[in-house]
Formats: C-alpha cells, structure tokens, sequence
C-alpha cells in the first residue's frame, strides 16, 4: 500500500489471481450517501429508508454477494420485523442443486480433503480454469497430497463434455456427450455401479468407459457446475435441477464401493455464507417469507418472479449492488446498502455507500466448500467507510422504534 493526496491505495496483490487482483483493485470505492440523487447524511438516509418501508405493504430484503454473514444475519432480522421476504442471489443460479440436496442428501468434502486424498478426478461439463483459475494449483489435480504425494502423476483426470460445455484440455481421458441424452446417460451409469463391477458391459451406453476407471479408484471426486448460467427467459436455475440429483445419486452409490465426493464449484462473494446464515436463522436456505409472522420456505418463488409480476413494491439490497446474476429491479422504489451503491443503474431512492468485506470491513465469510473463514481488513485503522452490518442494524432499530410509536 501507499498514501497517495492523503489516500490509502493499494499498489500490488501478490499471489493473486485474475479474480483476486480484481477483488483488491486500488482499494478506492465510492463513499457517498444519497437520498433521491441527493448528497445526505447518513441518518437523513436511514430515516428516508425507514419512511420508505414503513409505509411499503410487501418488502423484499435481497443478499447480494460480497456481504459479511454479519450483514446477512442483520438483514434476516430486518425482514422478519419488516414481515417481508428475505431472498439471495442462489434462487437465480444455484437452486437446483440447493433442492436436489434437500431431497437426497449429498456426499461432500472440504477441498484440502479433495487434495490430500482424491486419486480420481471426474470434471462434469466444466473447467474450472475459466471461472476458478487457482483451482487446479491449490487443491487438484496438481498439488501433492498426504496421500497423492505425487500429485498430477498419482491422480486420474476425465472430462466430461456436455455440448459445449467442456472439461479441463489435458485431461487423461475425455468423453463426450450430446445434451439431449444426458439425464438418460446418467441413470444408465447409476444403473452400471449399482450393478457391480460387470454393471458397465451389460448396461453399456457412452459413460460406460467410466467404471473402468471408478473400480481403480480409492478416492473419487466429482466437480461439476453448480451455478450454470440461468436459461433464457427462466428466472432460476431451479429447473435444471435432475443434473445436480443424477450426480448426487451416482455418488452416493459410488460410496458403497470406493470413496467418493462431490465438488460442487460456486462463484464467489460468500453466496455460501448467506445460505448458511440464512438456514441458521430461518431455517431455510432461499426465499423465506416471514408475512405470515414465521418463516415459510417459498423455493416457487424466487426473488426474480417476485419482482417480475409486481408481487413487491419495495427493495432493500444488501451487499454488492454490481454482482452478475442479480435479477433486474426497474420500477421498484430501492434502499442499496454495500459498495458502489450509489453508481447502481438504475439509481436507488436511497444509497449508502459501504467499504468491501476483507478490505475496508471485517468479518465472516464462507468458501465454497462451506469452510468460514474470518476476513481480517487489509487497510488499517479506522474505515472511512460505514460498515454494513452496523448500518443495517441501524435501519432495523429505526424502523421498530417507528412501528413502536404508531402502536403507542
């Protein structure tokens, strides 16, 4: 870091990836606050943001990505005093396999599991160079493990190519399969392991060749997409839900033969985290609608249908306001709490520009693999940002003391 006209940047990330140098940047944002386009202090907005949903009738509190889990537990408690609906980004892109983990259950393992032990690595569809480019450095196929010392020579790569939708380039073996026979090929390779190690001659199809592969094995790992990009027209991903149940199904069969586990890769920004406290909290992991005084689990309707037909007519957005897959919100009156609040298109009613979780603010965020993980402030000193979870709690304190008043 250095002190440039009295500012604080940060001039170099070192061991960074792409995604991580982005992360850092210079380690500037915005610090504005703002009411209806105007300069405001912030409890001129907390107090416009009180009026705001005090008088709304139906208020959706969405958890965007980049938020601590302590912003995401204030923003539950905010939306169950607001009798709202509290919803995050995985009920756009990452439902399907949250549901098909709710119906069968699911396999796991942390990702220095996967490196220390996984001798057989199946990449489903997916490369995860694109989206995740310290994958294969720090946890497979190239690191040693306690039980891989030799690491990409001790383990066995397969690609699965699924249309276009492609595994690592250097893998051991690859095979390809049309989209449109997946889920049948699926279910003829569960059929195959649950039959034994002669299942894959007598029930055959393309996948076939992987059992091979699956009765050599000690330790399998199987890494697919968990957050596949939504359909056209869809609001969720919810639909595509049989390839995340197939997998898991497969799996769990594996299990009674070899080891084996399932690496569901997930975009960052501590998705996880708001999953995790929002079971913590509610119960449920997505869209749970508190206007009936308790939580209710509404997997049916995500937050994209909700504002889509007009089912909500106020919005708090909690976290990074310019994080892809967040689903439009034209039209409906806004409260945006995070960083780069302010520059958000099209712009909130109110906007409080926040510091980023890891640079500016503190806190808890979870990895992929559910692992939390403490974020320590990489500037030090006081922030001159606000911290988020403080301002939602703020907002929460005025909007019950409002609603105190009105029953006095």
């Amino acid at each position: 870091m250095r002190e440039e006209e009295g500012v604080l940047r940060i001039v170099e990330a070192r061991n960074a990836c792409e995604l991580g140098r982005a992360w850092f940047g210079d380690g500037v944002v915005s610090s504005e606050i703002r009411v209806h386009g105007e300069d405001a202090t912030i409890d001129e907005a907390l107090d416009a943001a009180a009026e705001l949903l005090g008088a709304a009738k139906r208020v959706l509190v969405y958890l965007a990505p980049d938020s601590t889990c302590e912003a995401q537990r204030a923003a539950v408690a905010l939306a169950d005093h607001l009798h709202g609906v509290v919803d995050d980004i995985t009920s756009s892109t990452a439902a399907g396999g949250v549901l098909a983990a709710q119906r069968r259950g699911r396999p796991t393992a942390s990702l220095g599991e996967i490196r220390n032990r996984a001798d057989l690595l199946v990449f489903w569809g997916v490369d995860p160079a694109v989206r995740y480019p310290r994958f294969f450095s720090r946890y497979a196929p190239e690191p040693e493990g306690i039980y891989v010392p030799g690491g990409r020579r001790d383990r066995t790569v397969i690609a699965i190519d699924i249309g276009d939708e492609r595994g690592p380039a250097d893998a051991d073996a690859r095979i390809a399969i049309d989209p449109d026979v997946e889920q049948s090929e699926l279910a003829r390779l569960s059929a195959a392991t649950l039959a034994g190690s002669n299942g894959a001659a007598e029930v055959g199809g393309a996948l076939a060749a992987l059992s091979p592969h699956f009765d050599s094995a000690r330790y399998a790992a199987i890494v697919y997409d968990a957050e596949p990009p939504v359909p056209s027209g869809a609001v969720s991903t919810a639909d595509r839900s049989w390839r995340a149940e197939a997998i898991v199904l497969l799996a769990q069969q594996l299990n009674a033969r070899i080891r084996c586990s399932l690496v569901p890769l997930r975009a960052g920004g501590n998705r996880n985290g708001a999953e995790a406290v929002l079971t913590w909290q509610t119960g449920y992991p997505m869209t749970v609608d508190f206007s009936r005084g308790v939580p209710r689990y509404r997997p049916d309707e995500p937050s994209a249908s909700l504002i889509a037909r007009g089912a909500v007519d106020a919005i708090v957005v909690i976290g990074n306001v310019r994080a892809e897959g967040i689903p439009p919100m034209d039209g409906v009156p806004r409260v945006s709490i995070g960083p780069w609040a302010s520059g958000a298109e099209p712009a909130a009613e109110i906007a409080i520009d926040t510091g980023v979780a890891g640079i500016h603010e503190g806190g808890m965020a979870f990895r992929m693999d559910d692992i939390p993980l403490p974020l320590r402030p990489v500037f030090p000193g006081e922030s001159p940002w606000p911290d988020s979870a403080a301002i939602v709690a703020a907002l929460d304190a005025r909007i019950c003391a409002r609603a105190a008043e009105v029953l006095r």
